[in-house]
């Protein structure tokens, strides 16, 4: 497939694969945590980061494509250490389960890359009965990178590593609904619009990296925290969408700006910050709200907090 496109500051674009941006990296001794690993821009994510020698725990669903995917890793790179974790994003209850476990195992974690998503759906309610693009797409990962905070954080300061988390947004963020975030209609059936609740939960996770990214440095955690679009491919994201369907999926380009963000030395520093292309890039203006940020904040810790006293 022919790509136009121009490097940016960083030397890379949109035609930049994930091997190039990380070439020469030595990711030996990083531990990170993929959710969505079994299949399109998680799979490549995690065969690069295991390439550069990064101990990739893949948080998957479906763990028996997941052991699929974790065998021809591990039969192009033998030396590769990848391991499988079931996660459901979608169940606040089994987040918990899979930080409980991940806690237990005695493992660093270094990076934490929220990939995982759903995209268009017809209107459905989560287990916990949060409209399933919101809870998949936002409260799974907030909950998720809330309970491995402290985690991070240990690892970070023995091992004096900058420790990096990387939220998989979309340019589909600019198109939320006009509000933003429905905040008092999140579960409203008779508005709902596939790819606008869609466009919401993008909006969610860069308005969650920057509130994350605040918090972190206000505390003095040695933890960035930047959002990415990860590029305009076809994954199984498009499965709800018959105009995609028979289009074939290049995670080579996709997974580029996450791997970039996730290992790249001259980002190390840069928190609060949305890429596309492998470069620094503009979010929408209702993305970089800080008002709009702390609301979400609060309003997605009382969610979980009141469907915690419902299960």
């Amino acid at each position: 497939m022919w790509r136009l496109s121009s490097k940016g500051a960083s030397g890379f674009s949109s035609s930049s694969t994930a091997e190039e941006v990380t070439q020469g990296i030595d990711g030996s001794g990083l531990t990170a945590i993929v959710t969505g690993a079994s299949s399109g821009i998680g799979t490549e994510t995690v065969r690069v980061l295991a390439l550069r020698g990064v101990h990739v725990v893949m948080a998957v669903r479906n763990m028996a494509a997941c052991r699929e995917v974790k065998k021809a890793i591990v039969k192009e790179i033998p030396n590769a250490k990848v391991q499988a974790m079931e996660l459901d994003l979608s169940s606040l209850a089994s987040v918990r389960k899979f930080a409980s476990e991940f806690k237990s195992s005695g493992l660093p974690l270094n990076i934490l890359i929220n990939n995982a998503g759903i995209m268009a759906t017809p209107f459905m309610l989560s287990k916990d009965n949060i409209e399933l693009q919101f809870a998949t797409n936002h409260i799974g990962h907030f909950l998720l990178t809330n309970l491995l905070l402290e985690t991070m954080g240990k690892t970070a300061r023995e091992s004096s590593k900058e420790g990096r988390i990387v939220n998989v947004s979309s340019r589909r963020h600019q198109f939320s609904y006009p509000e933003g975030i429905r905040f008092d209609r999140i579960n409203d059936q008779s508005g709902y619009n596939r790819f606008s609740a869609y466009g919401q939960s993008k909006l969610a996770n860069v308005l969650h990296t920057n509130e994350l990214a605040r918090r972190l440095k206000e505390d003095g955690v040695d933890i960035t925290a930047n959002s990415v679009h990860p590029g305009a491919i076809t994954t199984n994201l498009f499965r709800n969408i018959s105009f995609f369907s028979g289009i074939n999926s290049i995670p080579h380009f996709g997974a580029a700006t996450t791997c970039y963000v996730a290992l790249h030395p001259h980002v190390k520093g840069l928190t609060g910050s949305y890429f596309a292309d492998s470069n620094v890039a503009q979010a929408s203006s209702q993305a970089v709200n800080t008002e709009l940020a702390q609301k979400l904040w609060d309003f997605s810790s009382d969610l979980i907090y009141r469907c915690s006293q419902n299960s």
